[in-house]
């Protein structure tokens, strides 16, 4: 068999359909072009009109198949309607990917409470609304596969981020539960856990000082690329190559997590 067919039976997504929630980001961009690339048909779900269609503008222009929703995972009706809108393409969704977040830091006894209601809200509960009702599609439909963000602080704490980081390993752990609860309907949950890679969200944190803490104990002293969370993405989403990894977590954050004291 051809090197090109064989990789494509293992890694390939023809004829799949892929919700990439919080695909107009640069992280969940990066693996909705990858989804794309692979032969899925992707559909962008994020918050704001302008970007989804510049993200499916990007996709098509690399010759995938893209379209997009407005989500807003906090709201159970939103996130009914855009499985709607993406099971309406083919009939059902195949894969989820959950890549939507916000942050904010400050010192643990200045946090303001509305801050962190707000960030458990979309990072922990919309995780909890997208799995639980795309879940329920996948379990009816003949199975499908969820991919989670997680975080380096889903496994370590890091300072000033505290409803980012508690969020967080909240979705680590509801990922290996979800996992546990849908094996048996065909249902896989894993968790793709990034290190550092600079993003909206983020950029205003890294002052010099947490630079030089993140470097110290990144083994590869750099920050990670968007596309690097690709080949990760793709192994755990797939049909054939993930048809066996479920309740995983697999961090890309150029070591990092296993960094020496």
């Amino acid at each position: 068999m051809p090197t090109a067919d064989y990789l494509q039976g293992l890694f390939g997504f023809d004829g799949q359909v892929a919700v990439v929630v919080g695909g107009a980001g640069e992280l969940g961009g990066a693996i909705a072009r990858g989804l794309a690339q692979a032969g899925a048909h992707v559909v962008i779900a994020d918050v704001r009109e302008d970007p989804c269609v510049q993200r499916c503008a990007q996709i098509c222009e690399l010759g995938g198949k893209a379209s997009w929703t407005l989500i807003d995972v906090t709201d159970r009706a939103s996130v009914e309607a855009a499985l709607n809108v993406a099971a309406a393409i083919n009939g059902k969704v195949d894969c989820l990917v959950n890549a939507a977040g916000v942050n904010y830091g400050s010192d643990f006894l200045d946090y303001p409470e509305e801050k962190w209601d707000f960030i458990m809200n979309i990072n922990l509960k919309g995780t909890f609304n997208t799995c639980q009702i795309f879940g329920k599609h996948m379990a009816e439909n003949g199975g499908g596969s969820i991919l989670n963000f997680g975080s380096v602080n889903s496994i370590l704490p890091l300072s000033r981020v505290f409803g980012y980081a508690a969020s967080k390993a909240g979705v680590l752990n509801l990922s290996n539960n979800i996992a546990q609860d849908l094996a048996l309907k065909g249902v896989r949950c894993n968790t793709i856990c990034p290190g550092f890679f600079p993003a909206e969200q983020n950029r205003k944190l890294l002052d010099e000082k947490r630079v030089a803490n993140i470097m110290g104990h990144t083994p590869m002293k750099r920050y990670g690329e968007p596309d690097e969370l690709i080949g990760a993405a793709l192994l755990m989403l797939s049909k054939k190559a993930g048809q066996f990894i479920t309740g995983a977590v697999i961090s890309v954050d150029g070591g990092f997590t296993s960094a020496w004291f």
